[in-house]
């Protein structure tokens, strides 16, 4: 479902010879929907996105998806930087975490879904670089968090996913560990696409990064400590025809 376009003049050029290959998914973390579209395109907010999904499922165009629009900030996937050159954004409205962050409507996931399957039509995005803010800008984002239906997206085809390997007992490695454990875990972040580093130090970043982690692919419990579960399913992912760096 389409509604009024409302453009945002916040938006530049992509690159020259750069490929849209990736889709990055936000909540709005605003507790009014009316306010976080004008927000979007408000000329001194310097944020917007390609599309806005209100609650209702109706689907605002923002930015033409030939240019740039400003949603991921910060942030990085597998070595890329400039993480709005090369992707599609799409704001979903949620008031998110700081709001009591509610269920996603099903009318409103069911529009992302069909926008999503769009998207990848017009450009070549493969299943793993559907992703969410959080992903690529873990130390800043937590959305679209952990309440975001991945699995049925996937269902629908649309994003990677693997059933999360279940929640046993087993070593759990944490905040302030160090050694060969955690640096095979840094390894294989990384190795899907997460910005971390290979140190063998369990540091704060390596605690942002594993709960984004969780919050997309082992959302039960998202606490930041790396379980059997957690690296299981990382595994899982990983020989899941998923890519190591992308080049």
């Amino acid at each position: 479902m389409r509604w009024d376009t409302r453009p945002s003049p916040n938006h530049d050029a992509r690159p020259a010879g750069i490929t849209v290959d990736m889709v990055i998914l936000h909540y709005t973390g605003m507790a009014d929907e009316e306010a976080a579209l004008q927000r979007l395109c408000d000329p001194e907010a310097r944020v917007s996105a390609h599309w806005f999904v209100r609650e209702s499922g109706e689907v605002v165009p923002l930015v033409d998806e030939d240019r740039r629009a400003w949603h991921a900030g910060v942030s990085s996937w597998a070595g890329r930087r400039d993480i709005n050159a090369c992707s599609v954004g799409i704001e979903i409205h949620n008031p998110g975490h700081d709001f009591g962050y509610p269920d996603f409507p099903a009318r409103q996931i069911e529009a992302v879904i069909g926008l999503c399957r769009e998207i990848v039509q017009r450009h070549p995005v493969p299943p793993h670089l559907v992703l969410g803010h959080s992903d690529v800008a873990p130390a800043r984002k937590v959305d679209p968090g952990e309440k975001f239906p991945w699995q049925l997206l996937h269902e629908n085809g649309v994003g990677h996913w693997v059933a999360p390997a279940p929640r046993t007992e087993g070593q759990v490695i944490g905040p302030g560990e160090t050694g060969e454990l955690v640096s095979a875990l840094q390894g294989d972040l990384a190795d899907y696409g997460y910005g971390i580093l290979r140190d063998g130090i369990y540091d704060h970043a390596t605690e942002q990064v594993v709960a984004a982690f969780q919050r997309h692919f082992r959302p039960s419990s998202v606490d930041g400590r790396a379980d059997v579960s957690t690296r299981a399913t990382l595994r899982r992912l990983l020989s899941a025809a998923a890519p190591r760096q992308i080049t």
